[in-house]
């Protein structure tokens, strides 16, 4: 009975589990996590979605939403790359001075946006505010 529910396509797994039944993940799974990190707000830059904590953006967004701009520092991000060409990218030549690299989110499963996404916020909140969300996490 459940087989023939699940596969008469009127049950979507990925509805109920983020994450599970598909590849990929949206710019709204990120929005669900990154409204959970404590300083990070949404802003809207020239058509483009980003999330800041104060004046420092930490994930951003191209504007069809298939690429996620994050912190990551400068000295790893050539081996992210060379680690996983199909999945990440280097950001544009005027990025480069920044701690950024790019991913395409269809190439991400739920799980990986969310160690790149709060790696990304660790970067650029205050050390004892990270340390109170992974307390949080670990209880």
């Amino acid at each position: 009975m459940l087989q023939e529910f699940a596969e008469s396509g009127a049950y979507d797994p990925a509805a109920y589990h983020p994450g599970v039944g598909r590849t990929g993940v949206t710019i709204d799974d990120v929005r669900d996590l990154a409204a959970q990190l404590e300083r990070s707000y949404e802003v809207l830059v020239r058509d483009r979605v980003k999330f800041r904590v104060g004046q420092i953006v930490f994930l951003a967004f191209s504007r069809d939403d298939s690429l996620m701009g994050f912190a990551f520092p400068k000295e790893e991000r050539q081996a992210l790359v060379d680690s996983e060409p199909q999945k990440f990218m280097l950001p544009e030549a005027g990025d480069m001075r920044y701690n950024w690299v790019v991913v395409r989110l269809v190439e991400i499963d739920h799980a990986e946006m969310t160690e790149l996404v709060v790696d990304a916020w660790r970067m650029v909140v205050p050390k004892k505010v990270f340390n109170a969300y992974q307390h949080k996490v670990d209880q």
